[in-house]
């Protein structure tokens, strides 16, 4: 189905005109210039080209607009294509302003539109092999990672090297160590232009030890594209320039100890092979998958954020500006993350982009906090309690050590959390604190009590007030002191109806089919419990009284 829009067609955007062409999804092409759009008849025939952004906004028949523009009219032109309802492609960066890439975020998650970001050595078959092999333990734990992007030119005038190149080799880096830098140093070197940096190296630290390397130069004798991931077992290189057969190496160099002294025993590589495939194809084929499926994309708008987090902290330390004297990469104003000038954050600790912290919180040494989590007024975050992505945690919330908590989990006002079941002020306990695990997606009601060393299962719903004293269930509702389950909650957090005649129950909002497939065990049908929801369900649609009151859901949801 022909429902692609290419927003500029120039040097990179032709190369999206064609792929989408010839994938049978290309509607049509925008270019303010009549040059480029006469040129582009002439190969691509049965296609609309038009200079106007605004007619492609108002055609009902283009679904996906990919936008190939400058990066300062990135935040112009996706802004505008989400507020008219279309899915939207755009080149990296994002947006130049990390205010900007957060509010498009929220922008595509309020409009349920798909928002994707193109990073696309993330969509390379060799990457891809490589991340599986770090993913499965094939080298061993990261030690460092080193990435060289080289060559002479294309040299550009409207941002440096650092912003013309790195970003790929920061989201690879990004992905292969699932986490964010605690730390980004860069310096620069200009010799071309006085304001634009030809040569960039790069450092980044992050909290589990792994640091990165990103040299980048468009000032170079030669061409050279290379990734080195450096592993206790195995180091392996991918190559770019290299033929598919040979864009991975594995390595299985080792350092053995003799009289003292570390001696390296080199090995042989062992090349790793790879299908050929084109990147760019493989890109514009996942953008087109995720529109037709609903699926948030690998390099969503909260990738394309953290990345451009990332780029923020290595241009202010290649500017030096000063912080009274601290890493400018550490200022408040380019953290990927908000914390309000009442709250106490201790070193060193992990908080993801996107997450918000408010007045008095404090977080304590070697927490972990996922992405686009909100800490409100007053919560406390014991040491080493590690916390997933969009969490919210309400006012006056303490999150003691040894507890863990998953993803999308909500825990309410005041509620109260422990970790010794047998306090005494006179006996330390202080290596025997029990664990409590909440799993995701589960909600702990205002003042409510967890006595510690229980599980919290999967969607699990803790009514307000209520005192729970041992293991949860997945989707269960618990009621009273002590807390007992009293039916199934949807994953919307609406109680489910009986069951039909052949044990099916529906969520009155979303529409999506529960049974008990054995005692005492709920699942959903249409939906695995580790996958996000889609983006047009991921918003409330009707208020709870409307379920309360028994009013018939006239919703029309597909699944």
């Amino acid at each position: 189905m022909k429902s692609i829009a290419v927003i500029g067609a120039g040097y990179w955007g032709k190369n999206l005109v064609r792929n989408y062409f010839e994938e049978g999804a290309l509607h049509s092409v925008c270019d303010a210039r009549m040059e480029i759009l006469s040129s582009l008849k002439k190969h691509y025939p049965d296609v609309v080209y038009t200079e106007q952004f605004d007619d492609v906004l108002a055609d009902a028949a283009v679904k996906g607009v990919v936008i190939a523009l400058p990066a300062e009219c990135h935040y112009e032109f996706v802004a505008k294509a989400l507020l008219a309802d279309k899915d939207v492609f755009v080149e990296k960066p994002l947006a130049l302003d990390l205010d900007h890439a957060r509010k498009l975020t929220e922008m595509a998650l309020e409009r349920r539109r798909i928002l994707m970001v193109g990073h696309l050595l993330r969509y390379h078959p060799a990457f891809l092999k490589l991340k599986e092999l770090t993913d499965r333990g094939e080298l061993g734990r990261l030690q460092y990672i080193y990435s060289t992007r080289l060559s002479l030119g294309k040299i550009r005038r409207e941002e440096n090297a650092l912003w013309s190149f790195a970003p790929h080799d920061i989201s690879m880096i990004l992905a292969l160590c699932n986490e964010m830098p605690h730390q980004v140093s860069a310096v620069g070197h200009n010799y071309l232009h006085k304001q634009l940096a030809d040569v960039t190296t790069t450092h980044l630290s992050f909290p589990s030890g792994i640091n990165g390397h990103i040299f980048v130069s468009w000032l170079h004798p030669f061409k050279e594209q290379k990734l080195v991931v450096i592993g206790e077992s195995k180091m392996a290189v991918f190559e770019d320039t290299q033929p598919w057969d040979k864009k991975i190496a594995l390595y299985s160099h080792t350092i053995k100890w003799q009289n003292g002294m570390p001696v390296p025993e080199k090995a042989e590589p062992c090349f790793v092979g790879v299908e050929a495939k084109e990147p760019l194809r493989e890109e514009c084929r996942h953008f087109l998958h995720c529109i037709e499926k609903r699926e948030t994309p690998v390099t969503d708008g909260d990738e394309g954020y953290r990345v451009l987090a990332v780029l923020h902290q290595a241009q202010l330390a290649l500017e030096q500006k000063p912080d009274n004297g601290k890493n400018p990469s550490s200022t408040q104003a380019d953290q990927p993350y908000f914390v309000h000038e009442s709250a106490s954050i201790d070193t060193p600790c992990r908080i993801g982009p996107g997450t918000k912290i408010w007045h008095g919180a404090h977080v304590m040494k070697n927490a972990e906090i996922g992405e686009r989590c909100n800490l409100g007024q007053n919560v406390c975050i014991g040491n080493d309690v590690k916390i997933g992505s969009n969490v919210k945690i309400q006012n006056n919330v303490s999150v003691y050590t040894g507890t863990e908590i998953e993803d999308d989990v909500f825990l309410g006002p005041s509620c109260v959390l422990t970790n010794i079941t047998n306090p005494r002020s006179q006996i330390v306990r202080h290596s025997l604190y029990e664990k409590t695990l909440i799993k995701r997606g589960a909600t702990i009601g205002a003042n409510a009590t967890i006595v510690c060393g229980v599980t919290i299962g999967c969607y699990a719903f803790i009514a307000a007030g209520a005192v729970v004293a041992k293991d949860v269930p997945d989707y269960a509702l618990m009621v009273g002191m002590p807390a007992r389950q009293q039916g199934w909650m949807s994953r919307h957090g609406i109680k489910l109806p009986a069951p039909d005649v052949e044990g099916i129950m529906v969520c009155p909002e979303s529409g999506f089919r529960y049974r008990e497939v054995s005692a005492g065990v709920l699942r959903c049908l249409d939906l695995d419990e580790e996958k996000s929801l889609p983006a047009e369900m991921a918003v409330g649609r009707l208020p709870y009284d409307h379920f309360k009151r028994g009013i018939s859901n006239d919703l029309q949801f597909s699944t």
